[in-house]
């Protein structure tokens, strides 16, 4: 029998029709408790940023749940269902909704929860629960073949026992796709029911946070300018307005629209940097191919473009500051939908103790989605020994990177030869990445030009004496294992810049004050071994 025809042909709202003689010889006082109790429930899936029919089913299950419980329907149904959804408010509210009134009903045979992350398949007699949860499920990604198969034999079998129970599968649209990804008879054999969500649009947004802020009607106008540039509605919208709210109580306004650079300012913008014109080279390069794709359309069978990168190269070379670059010019083009640049290290992604990594490596991940994860010194994750929790952590960046091809770029960023060596032993991130740009060492007449543009921003002038001594310092330090390319430049201009105020303490003249001389260049407290 098709559940799915059977329950839609059993189905009258509650609210919509007369109580049945059975119903109507029950004490007026149970009746009046479930009506409450339904009234409750159903005005709070109305709220929930579900689609229309998921609210719907919903109220079908509950209104069967309470005819059964009632002996009108005699045929027990089981609720297993997938929960789509990438808000975890939404989806606790439907646990709690679905908890509660399979309870109340004694639609289930044992009233208690249990929640399964899948990150950490444990061993336990799932019949003794009677509301279960299944969550995490891309953790299943991480473990091999044979326990994939295993899990999927035993999920099967019991979800299509007859233990009166009820079963949630939940997660976004992409880790259902993943999950169940060349298993579909599963699928359809065992989750006859579909609870899809939904995010609110700009006006929902807007009449919200008025409702929880007080402000003037002109900055009610700038409000919703601000939310109109800003949200888009995949990102996680209760985030969105908790930190929008909190801003406009604390500060009295609505936060600055930062002006967004034009694809030609951030060009300008990266033409102006020092050197790196092999890296230049290369992003003009790549932005042509995506005009050019933009611009054909279909006329072209011109394959989707592949941005995880790779960035080579010593420290100091530009590399965060490309990545940022990178990210404008991504948002300009539209390739990605918010203008961010998420930068972590091995340390963010790990975690100290047994299945802890994955989970924290994927908060990463979701917070990256729309925008850039930039990971620098990325050679930290290779595996060594019997370290499986770097195995863990990047097995989930190359599971996400392949399901969110569309919604993230993922740069790896690291010493030349260290980042080989890590690239060489994981062929799963190498077939992964579209582009790799090498950074090469600053030579010193261009940490010259870097170091005197430091000076020029600030409003100094630099003698030429002081040029040539600096050049003879560059010289001398620059083959230190530790050398710093634009960093150590950068670490003289601050220590010159102190210098200089010392030795000018007792002077008025404007142009010694904004004059740099031989004597103010620093290397005081400088790293140079």
């Amino acid at each position: 029998m098709d559940t799915k025809d059977y329950f839609k042909d059993i189905y009258n709202d509650f609210f919509k029709v007369e109580l049945s003689q059975k119903e109507s010889s029950k004490e007026d006082s149970s009746l009046v408790d479930a009506q409450s109790k339904m009234t409750s429930w159903f005005d709070e899936i109305n709220k929930l940023y579900i689609t229309d029919e998921s609210k719907d089913i919903l109220k079908k299950m509950i209104e069967y749940m309470r005819k059964y419980h009632e002996q009108i329907e005699k045929n027990y149904v089981p609720f297993s269902l997938l929960l789509q959804t990438n808000n975890n408010v939404v989806k606790e509210k439907i646990e709690s909704i679905l908890f509660h009134s399979s309870s109340y009903f004694d639609y289930i045979e044992s009233k208690t929860k249990k929640t399964i992350s899948l990150y950490n398949l444990e061993k336990d007699d799932l019949k003794k629960y009677g509301f279960i949860t299944f969550h995490d499920i891309n953790g299943l990604q991480l473990e091999d073949e044979k326990n994939q198969k295993k899990f999927f034999y035993e999920f099967e079998d019991f979800v299509n026992q007859d233990n009166h129970n009820m079963i949630i599968l939940s997660g976004t649209k992409e880790e259902l796709v993943t999950f169940f990804l060349g298993r579909e008879n599963i699928k359809n054999s065992c989750f006859k029911f579909h609870i899809i969500g939904t995010n609110p649009d700009v006006q929902d947004i807007y009449q919200s946070i008025l409702e929880k802020v007080e402000l003037d009607d002109s900055l009610k106008v700038t409000l919703l300018d601000y939310i109109s540039k800003t949200y888009n509605e995949e990102q996680d919208y209760i985030k969105y307005m908790k930190d929008l709210v909190e801003y406009i109580s604390f500060h009295k306004q609505v936060p600055t629209l930062e002006k967004q650079k034009s694809i030609d300012e951030v060009f300008a913008e990266l033409n102006e940097l020092v050197g790196l014109e092999k890296v230049k080279k290369v992003l003009h390069e790549l932005v042509d191919v995506m005009n050019l794709k933009e611009k054909a359309k279909d006329n072209l069978n011109i394959n989707n473009l592949n941005l995880h990168m790779v960035f080579l190269g010593n420290p100091g070379t530009g590399k965060t500051t490309i990545a940022r670059i990178i990210a404008n010019i991504l948002y300009e083009l539209k390739y990605i939908k918010e203008n961010k640049l998420i930068e972590v290290s091995s340390k963010d992604l790990v975690a100290e103790y047994v299945g802890q990594t994955a989970p924290k490596t994927m908060s990463v991940i979701e917070k990256s989605l729309n925008g850039v994860l930039f990971i620098d010194e990325a050679y930290s994750l290779a595996v060594k020994g019997e370290n499986s929790y770097n195995a863990e952590a990047i097995a989930t960046l190359i599971q996400a990177m392949e399901n969110y091809r569309d919604k993230l770029v993922v740069i790896f960023a690291g010493y030349t030869k260290e980042m080989q060596d890590f690239l060489n032993s994981n062929s799963g991130i190498t077939s992964r990445i579209g582009y790799t740009l090498e950074f090469e060492d600053y030579t010193t007449d261009e940490l010259i030009k870097i170091f005197l543009g430091f000076m020029k921003k600030s409003g100094f002038e630099v003698e030429e004496d002081a040029i040539t001594y600096l050049k003879e310092i560059i010289e001398e330090n620059r083959n230190m294992k530790n050398f710093g390319n634009a960093r150590f430049v950068r670490n003289i201009y601050e220590k010159t810049i102190v210098k200089h105020a010392s030795n000018v303490k007792n002077k008025k003249q404007k142009k010694i004050l904004k004059t740099i001389t031989k004597e103010d260049i620093s290397t005081e407290h400088l790293n140079l071994d």
